[in-house]
C-alpha cells in the first residue's frame, strides 16, 4: 500500500532556532555551574590533594539537627546545578524536535544506551540533577536504556570527578572507578532495558516522525511554563523531603571508623547499601572516603562507596518514580549495590 505521507520539507531557520537555543542555553548554563568551577578546582586538588572537608564529617547527635545542618550545606552546594537540570528538562521537550531524539535514543539496544551515556559526559551532574533532565528524555519517549545510562553515567563517569580522584587518592582509584564505572553504567542500564515494559518506538514510527510531526499547541512560552511545573512538582518536593530524611538518618547510617574495620565483608555490604541510598553532591565521595580512610577504613569498603555514593541515591529514585517501571527502579539499586561489592573486593585484590 502506497505512503500517505507527505515528503520532507525542507527546514529552515524557524525549525532549527530551537535546538540552537537550547544548545546556546546548555552551554552557558554548564559552563557556568560546572565546568569553569570544576576547572579551577582541579588546581586546587593538584596542589593540596584534597577537594574540601567531608560532607558528614560533623557528628551530629540529633536527628533533627542532623537533617537541618545537612540539608543546608547540600542545598547550597547544587541548587544551581539542580535550576539548570529542571530547565534543561523542560525545554529538551519543547526545543528538541522528537524524532531527533527517538532517533538517537529511541530503539532499545546497546548503540541507543552508548549514545546516552556519551551525551551524559559533559553534562557532570550528580545523580539528583541528572534526574530531572532523565525525566524529560522520558517523557519524549526516549528509550529506558538510554535514559538510565545518561542519569547514572552523569555522576559515575564524570570526567572532573575522575580528575579530582586522581590527584586526591591515587590515579590507581580513577582507574577503577572508570572501569567499573563502565561496567555499571552499560550493564544496569542494557538489563533494565530488558526487563522494562516494551516502550520504545518501532523503526516506522521513529522513520514517519521525521516527515509527520504533532502540532504544538499554544505558544512556545505557555508550553513550555506547563512542562516547567509539570516537571518541577514531580521531582523537587519529593526531593527535598527525601534530603531532609536521609540528613537525619546519617546519624545512623555511618558508623564510627576505626581500624579495626579494615577490609571486612561485615562492613563492605552494608556500606554499598548505605551509598545507594544515600545523597550526595557532586564528587563529594572522595573527601568522604579521604577522611574515612585516613580513619581506619579499608580498601574494599571504601572504593565500595566511591562505586555507589555518587552513582544513585534514595532521592534520586524516588524524583524518577514516574519516568520508570518500579521494577526498573528496584533493579536499578540492587546492581548498584552488587557492582559496589564486586568493585569493592576487586579494590581490596589489586589496590
Amino acid at each position: 500500500m502506497p505512503s500517505t505521507l507527505a515528503p520532507s520539507q525542507p527546514r529552515g531557520w524557524s525549525f532549527w532556532w530551537k535546538p540552537a537555543v537550547f544548545i546556546l542555553v546548555a552551554v552557558i548554563g554548564l559552563y557556568y555551574v560546572k565546568w569553569s568551577p570544576y576547572y579551577l578546582k582541579s588546581f586546587v586538588a593538584a596542589d593540596q590533594h584534597s577537594i574540601g572537608n567531608s560532607i558528614i564529617n560533623d557528628n551530629p547527635s540529633s536527628p533533627l539537627w542532623a537533617a537541618l545542618a545537612y540539608a543546608q550545606v547540600y542545598f547550597l552546594a547544587i541548587w544551581k546545578a539542580a535550576v539548570l537540570a529542571v530547565i534543561l528538562g523542560s525545554l529538551v521537550q519543547v526545543l528538541i524536535p522528537r524524532d531527533w531524539l527517538l532517533r538517537l535514543f529511541g530503539k532499545a539496544g546497546l548503540g541507543s544506551t552508548l549514545r546516552g551515556g556519551l551525551f551524559a559526559l559533559p553534562g557532570m551532574m550528580c545523580s539528583c540533577c541528572a534526574a530531572p533532565v532523565a525525566a524529560g528524555l522520558r517523557r519524549q519517549q526516549v528509550s529506558v536504556g538510554a535514559a538510565l545510562a545518561f542519569w547514572i553515567a552523569n555522576p559515575v563517569l564524570n570526567p572532573a570527578t575522575l580528575v579530582f580522584m586522581g590527584f586526591v587518592l591515587g590515579w590507581e582509584f580513577s582507574a577503577l572507578r572508570l572501569v567499573a564505572g563502565v561496567v555499571l553504567v552499560l550493564g544496569v542500564s542494557l538489563f533494565a532495558q530488558r526487563i522494562a515494559k516494551p516502550d520504545a518506538l518501532p523503526e516506522q514510527a521513529v522513520q514517519a516522525l521525521e516527515d509527520v510531526t504533532d502540532a504544538p499547541q499554544g505558544s512556545l512560552l505557555a508550553r513550555w511554563m506547563k512542562t516547567l511545573w509539570q516537571l518541577f512538582w514531580s521531582t523537587i518536593p519529593i526531593y527535598v523531603v527525601a534530603v531532609l530524611v536521609l540528613g537525619a538518618a546519617r546519624v545512623w547510617l555511618f558508623p564510627h571508623v576505626d581500624g579495626a574495620m579494615g577490609n571486612s565483608l561485615l562492613w563492605l555490604v552494608p556500606l554499598a547499601i548505605v551509598g545507594t541510598l544515600f545523597v550526595i553532591p557532586t564528587a563529594a565521595e572522595i573527601p568522604i572516603v579521604q577522611t574515612l580512610m585516613a580513619l581506619g577504613l579499608g580498601t574494599a569498603p571504601a572504593v565500595a562507596l566511591l562505586m555507589t555514593l555518587p552513582s544513585v541515591s534514595l532521592p534520586s529514585l524516588l524524583m524518577l518514580r514516574k519516568s520508570f517501571d518500579t521494577r526498573v527502579l528496584v533493579w536499578v539499586g540492587v546492581l548498584t549495590m552488587l557492582v559496589g561489592i564486586v568493585s569493592g573486593l576487586v579494590g581490596a585484590a589489586l589496590l
